[in-house]
């Protein structure tokens, strides 16, 4: 018996061999044309957005030294306007006193309040005053009345040395009488002892009457006919009257000059106030100025003169204009307590600041009101460029001058 014989056919074979059936096949697209198509189509795009770009990239490399050019142009003929924040308005500010001790009797002004050159600000107590006005106006009316009776006085001395001058002639008459009677033996020595007597007592009183006569003119200046308000007596008792008129008239405190007065509640009627305690404070609102310590490095080219630009950190969108009045001439910490010595222990180079004061142009009334203490920025035109900088002044070998 023959044995069976194996088949090994592949899946693929089978199917074509065992099933011989007829499947409809889609038709067959071609892609190749297609896609040549769209790479047909998006060629021309892309080759003008390349040379856009192209375009783009030669004109900022055109502009690259334009730029260059322009910024070495900016930078060596900018500079002239020197600038700094560390500026603050300031104004006259005083503390209104007065020179006498008194009790306040009233305040004529409010807190905050403005005031003109010449108003009352308040008032002390006058009554002691007044009383000792009265008393230095009765003291000359005194004074007057004893130069007056000086000098008559004056005139009586010189009467008395008249009598008595001739009450000495009459003496010595007498004493040369009775000198010859007793040579001739007529009169007696006793007599004549007598007489030398009477002659010598009225030569004394004599010399004592001219003597009071001296003093008595020395009193009344040297010369009886002097007024009587021009002697030296006369002088200081009106001198008394004046100061305390003076005292008298320091009772009402008066404005020095225009402006807002502050802290005024620190006094109230009734207290004591003691010669030169400051009552309260006035400040000068219409006459204001910027102090300005820009560093030194800044003050290179900054001259007395020289416009200047003010903003106010209150008032962003106001400028004001200024002239740069002075120039410190000396840094600010010369001025301190404790003055920095450099010179000696571990020294350290530290910028030093230099106070500057510029003069503000308040004159247009639409302008608004400065306060002293606002802080202000501060532009100075030097007028001096930044120039070419130093190391290509140096490498050239120039190098420029301050002037």
């Amino acid at each position: 018996m023959a044995e069976p014989v194996r088949k090994t056919v592949s899946p693929v074979r089978d199917e074509i061999t065992e099933a011989p059936r007829t499947v409809p096949v889609a038709p067959v697209v071609p892609v190749a044309p297609v896609e040549k198509r769209g790479k047909d189509r998006n060629k021309a795009p892309d080759k003008g957005r390349k040379i856009s770009r192209r375009r783009v990239r030669w004109v900022l490399f055109a502009l690259l030294p334009i730029a260059l050019i322009a910024g070495a142009y900016w930078y060596v003929t900018g500079g002239a306007v020197m600038s700094t924040d560390d500026a603050y308005v300031n104004a006259q500010k005083v503390g209104v006193s007065t020179d006498i001790s008194g009790i306040v009797q009233d305040v004529a002004v409010r807190d905050n309040e403005h005031v003109s050159a010449g108003q009352v600000l308040y008032r002390l107590d006058p009554r002691q005053f007044q009383i000792a006005l009265d008393n230095a106006k009765a003291n000359l009316a005194q004074v007057g009345q004893m130069l007056d009776s000086m000098k008559e006085d004056y005139k009586r001395m010189v009467s008395d040395v008249s009598a008595q001058q001739a009450q000495v002639d009459l003496d010595r008459t007498n004493f040369d009488r009775a000198q010859m009677l007793l040579r001739t033996g007529t009169a007696t020595q006793a007599t004549f002892d007598q007489a030398n007597y009477t002659l010598q007592n009225d030569t004394g009183k004599l010399k004592a009457l001219q003597e009071q006569t001296k003093v008595q003119l020395a009193r009344l200046g040297g010369n009886v006919d002097t007024p009587t308000p021009e002697l030296p007596q006369y002088l200081q008792a009106q001198a008394q009257v004046a100061e305390a008129q003076r005292q008298l008239d320091h009772t009402v405190i008066t404005a020095p000059f225009s402006g807002i007065v502050t802290d005024v509640p620190a006094i109230a009627p009734g207290k004591y106030l003691a010669a030169s305690t400051t009552a309260f404070f006035l400040v000068d609102t219409d006459h204001v100025w910027v102090d300005a310590t820009p560093k030194e490095t800044e003050l290179t080219y900054v001259r007395p003169g020289q416009t200047a630009a003010v903003t106010v950190d209150t008032y962003p969108d106001v400028e004001w204009h200024g002239v740069v009045e002075s120039v410190s001439p000396a840094a600010a910490q010369e001025f301190a307590l404790l003055p920095a010595q450099n010179t000696s222990g571990n020294w350290v180079k530290v910028v030093q600041r230099v106070p500057m004061r510029v003069r503000i142009d308040t004159s247009d009334p639409n302008l608004p009101p400065l306060r002293a203490g606002m802080s202000v920025i501060v532009d100075v035109d030097t007028g001096h460029a930044r120039g070419v900088p130093h190391f290509l002044t140096a490498l050239f070998g120039h190098r420029p001058s301050v002037r």
